[in-house]
């Protein structure tokens, strides 16, 4: 029989990638999204076929985690055998600005899902996206057995889901699993994130497009791997005998400096002449250092990343400055 998912967050950069990991492997993927004016399905846009089409594999649906009956309905309809729930408001300096919905959605919106899950009766696999964020100010190497200290409104969020996550597996028997996801990377992080913000800024600079890039913290060190990779990681969390919780890195840190250096070094820029800091982009609290210890699924699951720091940033530049060069053309073709 052919297995089903349904993922939440489908259209974003971890939901995008798992949908073409699990089609890959044969399976029939539901996709939430939110109804909107306009369509915001770029990631998803060449895995998407008329749903008419007999050996369609990929399906939309609209439902919302803000409402409880509409992901009823769908978990209903569906039935699905296993669960991805990668939604969320995940700009973590977005989140002091708007607390209350990044609450709203990271944080209730899981128990709105297990809940459904746990009413229904569906004997379905469910993963929860925790993150490292959770672990804020404790001190490194973090791993499963870390205290949680979370210093923004996204990280309180999703300690909140992290743990009643843990409390549907005991109180009811369910197999939920939370993966503790470092930072991961790649050509579809959103171009408001850090590292997107830098390769994009870097290759429209090479280019002349942009003269200057603006940002924050430059000493914040973070475990940056691969969002491909990380991918795999969830679903392996699905496929073993029992549920359980695991941190996903790459043991590696490195500070945004670094990273900032590496990108204008692949371009060969001196990022010193283009870049400034705008004490907006700090955070009220911030997060000095993340560096996860993934011993437990390397030996339990046995994944491990694939792609290193390097080469992460390479694929990144070598992707925005094709962007950046069909950019250039265009507005050439204007003039």
């Amino acid at each position: 029989m052919t297995k089903k998912a349904l993922i939440t967050g489908v259209t974003g950069q971890d939901g995008s990638y798992l949908a073409e990991f699990l089609l890959s492997k044969g399976y029939e993927v539901h996709g939430v999204i939110r109804r909107s004016s306009s369509f915001n399905t770029q990631r998803i846009d060449h895995l998407y076929q008329d749903p008419h089409k007999p050996d369609t594999r990929l399906f939309l649906v609209h439902a919302d985690l803000n409402d409880s009956s509409s992901l009823n309905t769908i978990l209903r309809d569906i039935q699905p055998d296993e669960v991805y729930n990668l939604a969320a408001q995940s700009h973590v300096r977005v989140s002091f600005d708007i607390p209350e919905y990044t609450s709203e959605v990271a944080g209730v919106g899981t128990i709105r899902i297990l809940e459904a899950i746990r009413a229904s009766g569906i004997k379905t696999r469910f993963y929860q996206a925790s993150s490292s964020e959770m672990f804020g100010q404790a001190p490194p190497p973090q791993n499963e057995n870390t205290v949680f200290h979370p210093r923004s409104p996204y990280a309180c969020a999703k300690v909140f889901s992290h743990y009643v996550t843990v409390n549907y597996r005991e109180a009811y028997g369910l197999f939920a699993c939370s993966g503790i996801l470092f930072n991961h990377e790649s050509e579809r992080r959103g171009e408001t994130f850090v590292t997107r913000k830098i390769t994009r800024a870097a290759s429209r600079i090479k280019l002349g497009l942009q003269d200057k890039l603006y940002l924050g913290n430059l000493d914040a060190r973070r475990d940056w791997g691969y969002a491909k990779d990380y991918i795999e990681a969830m679903w392996l969390m699905l496929q073993a005998e029992k549920a359980d919780d695991y941190v996903i890195a790459t043991g590696e840190t490195h500070s945004v400096k670094e990273f900032v250096e590496e990108a204008f070094n692949c371009l060969g820029l001196d990022w010193n002449q283009y870049v400034e800091i705008d004490p907006w982009y700090y955070r009220p609290s911030e997060v000095d250092l993340l560096l996860g210890d993934a011993t437990k699924a390397r030996r339990e699951l046995g994944w491990q990343p694939r792609v290193g720091f390097k080469q992460l940033v390479r694929l990144m530049i070598d992707h925005d400055l094709k962007l950046a060069e069909q950019e250039k053309y265009l507005a050439a073709g204007q003039k």
